[in-house]
């Protein structure tokens, strides 16, 4: 791989001896790696662990992830390895319950679905992505995860200023010139140069100053990029110094996990360079934001416009497993979502713009409620409600492609569709036919005319053993 020249002398400046190895792991091949939901999949597994990732593994090969039901299910998420590392600013950090964590650039949401999986379950995640259709596919994502405490927003960094001291944790991956994911993306290197680096700097800086007030102070912020450009990286650590009053927050490192720590004017930061690292570039600085917590400015809002019917939920609970969730009707649908943070939805629902919160139960129809395929997926379904029907490899792609399937099932009206225990959506079952009600847009797109079938796929993923 041929390296643009001035990035090639920037980062001789930076490595020295270490550069003809750098250079060199560009010849290799990238590793794929994937991270567990352990909600979904708890079993075990011949894979080889990232070593600082409870859930994180490598695939030895990559398979086909398009024609494995578990991928559509929410049982892991392909991530690369390297930004895996958040997880250790989490734990590090004792993260407490009843916390409140924004993830600021979140699509298309492995970090989400990595700090959905981390935090407690009365605390509130809000995952948010600047542009409509990248949050689109945000929101499909953490729908897959199965958590009820997750609002997905679509807002600008600097509307985040409506909710001053809201946040105690905020993880900015901020949109950087990809220095770091040349090996794996070539046209990262087309797109590259020196003055687009330079102005992702300026955006970053934007964005951090932007964010800064809707962080508690004492709360946290975990800044990262994937490029290796100093002036994206520690030089903006250094001005969030000169802006902000901060402090460090060091993290404990172990050698063997093969990261540089550099310095920042005294704050720590978190480097990983292909050559030392199974994964690709990546940078992280954590910093805590000084000062009493002063208290919130926000108006307490007493009424509650999303309240449902008590017939609606009785209706609703009685096919979930959980009784700590308010439900709440939106137009003809009923959604649940954690009681306890109601009264941060309803302010977030005034000041910001919402893709999805909670999960959605099912549309009203007259009499009946049309089962929603998120809640098929999500951990608050009571599954002894419907009756399940559990398909083979075949048979799941054939679902997934929303063509038609004849299972055989007596049990009519609807059936709870699984793969290897693990559900997948609804069908209908009407007698003498089964309608399908996986999403339209959510449906498999490619032609998939030749695979070797579940051979494949359970040996190159090796999972479950």
């Amino acid at each position: 791989m041929i390296l643009p020249h001035l990035f090639a002398e920037r980062m001789v400046k930076i490595l020295g001896n270490e550069y003809d190895e750098f250079q060199s792991s560009y010849d290799r091949d990238t590793s794929t790696t994937i991270r567990l939901n352990r909600n979904k999949f708890n079993g075990r597994t011949d894979l080889n662990p990232v070593n600082y990732c409870e859930t994180g593994y490598f695939v030895p090969e990559r398979p086909l992830f398009t024609i494995d039901p578990f991928i559509h299910s929410g049982v892991y998420y392909v991530q690369e390895s390297s930004s895996m590392f958040l997880e250790q600013a989490i734990r590090q950090l004792d993260v407490k319950s009843g916390v409140k964590v924004l993830d600021l650039c979140a699509a298309p949401g492995g970090k989400s679905t990595h700090l959905a999986s981390l935090i407690s379950e009365d605390s509130l995640l809000v995952s948010n992505d600047v542009i409509r259709a990248r949050g689109q596919i945000l929101s499909e994502n953490l729908k897959k995860w199965g958590n009820a405490n997750v609002v997905v927003t679509n807002n600008d960094p600097h509307d985040f200023q409506r909710l001053p001291q809201f946040f105690d944790v905020i993880v900015v991956d901020a949109p950087c010139s990809g220095e770091g994911l040349f090996r794996r993306d070539e046209s990262a290197i087309l797109e590259w140069s020196t003055d687009n680096a330079q102005l992702c700097a300026q955006r970053q800086q934007r964005i951090l100053a932007d964010i800064w007030p809707s962080l508690k102070d004492g709360g946290v912020l975990i800044y990262s990029t994937c490029t290796f450009n100093p002036a994206e990286n520690e030089d903006n650590i250094m001005w969030l110094n000169q802006f902000a009053d901060i402090e460090p927050v060091p993290l404990h490192i172990s050698d063997s996990w093969g990261i540089t720590i550099t310095d920042s004017g005294g704050f720590p930061c978190y480097r990983f360079y292909p050559h030392k690292v199974s994964g690709e570039g990546f940078f992280m600085a954590v910093v805590r934001k000084r000062g009493e917590n002063s208290p919130s400015q926000l108006r307490k809002l007493k009424e509650n416009p999303l309240q449902a019917s008590r017939a609606e939920k009785e209706r609703a609970m009685s096919l979930l497993n959980n009784e700590r969730l308010e439900i709440l009707r939106f137009e003809d649908s009923l959604l649940a979502f954690p009681a306890a943070l109601m009264p941060d939805l309803l302010q977030i629902k005034n000041n910001l713009r919402i893709i999805h919160a909670g999960v959605k139960i099912g549309e009203i129809k007259q009499k009946d409620l049309l089962p929603a395929h998120e809640l098929a997926l999500s951990k608050i379904l009571d599954r002894s409600v419907f009756p399940e029907i559990d398909l083979s490899l075949e048979d799941a792609i054939t679902y997934l492609k929303r063509d038609d399937i004849s299972p055989k099932s007596t049990e009519k009206g609807w059936n709870l569709i699984t793969y290897r225990n693990v559900p997948l959506g609804w069908v209908k079952n009407l007698g003498n036919r089964f309608n399908s009600a996986f999403p339209k847009e959510w449906r498999i797109r490619m032609s998939v005319t030749e695979y070797q079938g579940e051979r494949l796929i359970a040996e190159k993923r090796k999972f479950p053993v």
